[in-house]
């Protein structure tokens, strides 16, 4: 056997999906604070794998761990020993191609007018840039390209009586989507932009509070949801207990409904509905708009399960594992010299000939972004045996980018920009190709369809930026 190890290379592992910039988890009031925001990030991995930072603080001194990686390598039990305190925030983050370095690892800290103050944030700035700008202008120094540290400048520069005054004046100034953590010396706050793009929930567990993105985190630890951070709500968090102020201007609401397609975990309470049963909705009515004859549903794992199981009950046709997934895959793989046909996706996905042989499969997947993944696929189950592959989207063809906190391609990478339904579905190989309707989908939300941002899927951009040309998150450029 000839050892082809020296020739092989490290290649990215490109799985062709969405990707969800941060997770965030707070706490106040625990004797082990920094423990349990480092069991709340672990929650909240799937939002974030390329850092993780805890802050803490004793009411005295802050102390801040963080470095690349996934939560359970970043975090060992001497390093958790070094954040003290009762009171703590945690950061979790998926970053753009090309920034990955520490300096964008969150939460980030800096002193204001009323003490230290750690940060860490979940969206985008749509006019960080402008301001960032602005700020240099003004003798500002950046240490990192996150929009997050434009925010620290802005709330280090405005006036108020209070941290939380400052605070407020400082988001009158951006725009787009945030939701924040900050850790003083005497609160944790939490807040919301105000149209409320990304989720944050307040629990409690005895007698400590918690501020999460996911119900989930929660779930983790037994604490109790009390409920959702609204849009525009800032929550204070202190010895007074938890005091709310709505300082900015309602505006309409805009919530991120890729988080129902895909981003949130199934076990999540998403404002108000659990995840998964919006997924198994999904399913119901993509069966309904495209119904096909076959004999069995398969999901592409693990985003496609809960659509594939609506689109079997709704259909009546069974449903089976017919692709296996490997959750044991990095950010990269060494792919070996003498190529591996599909080496890319079979590295995280297989088909079980078993179930898939000589049938009629449908396979359910909640988004196409560039089609090369699905091609695979859709390649790898007929060699399997499939007799038909007919291939169902959960979602409307994505047709634009997002800036408002998601790692999207630009709009020329998009297939479903820039080709109809039959031509993606002769690119894929598929027998047919069915994706939800943009009504099917909000409606099977079970919310008012008009609190759901759906830039992605219709190019309406409710919250604007100041230029056409804007970069995706170009901030998070190195």
């Amino acid at each position: 056997m000839s050892d082809m190890s020296a020739e092989a290379t490290p290649i990215e592992l490109d799985d062709d999906k969405f990707h969800d910039e941060c997770g965030l988890f707070g706490i106040w009031n625990h004797a082990e604070a920094a423990n349990v925001v480092y069991l709340g990030l672990y929650a909240l991995q799937h939002r974030g794998q390329e850092s993780a930072g805890i802050a803490s603080t004793d009411g005295e001194h802050f102390q801040v761990e963080k470095a690349m990686g996934w939560v359970a390598d970043v975090f060992s039990r001497d390093r958790l020993k070094r954040l003290p305190g009762h009171r703590a925030v945690g950061h979790v983050r998926y970053s753009t191609a090309g920034s990955s370095n520490l300096r964008n690892a969150q939460p980030i800290t800096g002193t204001t007018a009323h003490g230290p103050v750690a940060v860490a944030h979940n969206g985008n700035l749509v006019n960080a840039e402008a301001l960032r700008e602005e700020l240099e202008k003004d003798g500002a120094v950046f240490q990192s390209s996150s929009d997050t540290e434009v925010i620290l400048h802005l709330l280090a520069r405005s006036e108020g009586a209070t941290l939380v005054e400052q605070l407020a004046r400082a988001l009158t100034r951006v725009r787009g989507a945030y939701t924040l953590l900050l850790l003083t010396t005497d609160s944790v706050i939490g807040v919301r932009d105000p149209s409320g793009f990304r989720p944050l929930t307040l629990g409690r567990l005895d007698d400590a509070l918690v501020l999460a993105s996911e119900t989930c985190a929660l779930d983790l630890m037994e604490a109790k949801v009390e409920r959702d951070v609204e849009p525009g709500e800032i929550v204070v968090i202190d010895e007074r207990g938890v005091t709310s102020v709505k300082p900015f201007r309602p505006a309409e609401r805009l919530q991120c409904v890729f988080e129902y397609v895909y981003f949130a975990r199934p076990d999540s309470v998403l404002w108000g509905r659990n995840v998964h049963a919006v997924r198994k909705a999904l399913g119901h009515q993509l069966a309904r708009e495209y119904p096909v004859a076959a004999d069995l549903v398969i999901a592409v794992p693990d985003s496609g399960v809960g659509a594939a199981l609506g689109f079997s009950e709704e259909s009546g046709l069974p449903y089976d594992v017919g692709l296996v997934r490997n959750h044991y895959v990095g950010r990269t793989f060494i792919e070996p010299q003498q190529g591996i046909r599909h080496f890319g996706v079979k590295v995280k996905l297989n088909p079980n000939r078993e179930v898939l042989d000589g049938k009629r499969v449908v396979v359910i997947d909640d988004s196409i972004v560039r089609g090369t993944t699905s091609r695979k696929i859709v390649k790898m189950i007929r060699a399997a045996g499939a007799r038909e592959v007919h291939v169902r989207i959960s979602s409307p063809p994505i047709q634009w980018p997002c800036y408002y906190g998601i790692d999207t391609p630009t709009r020329r990478e998009l297939i479903g920009a820039s080709h109809k339904v039959e031509e993606i579905q002769r690119y894929l190989g598929a027998d047919s190709l069915g994706y939800l309707s943009l009504e099917g989908m909000l409606k099977a939300t079970g919310s008012d369809p008009h609190h759901f941002c759906h830039a992605c899927f219709t190019g309406q951009y409710q919250v604007g930026f100041e230029s056409e040309e804007l970069a995706q998150l170009k901030l998070f450029e190195p």
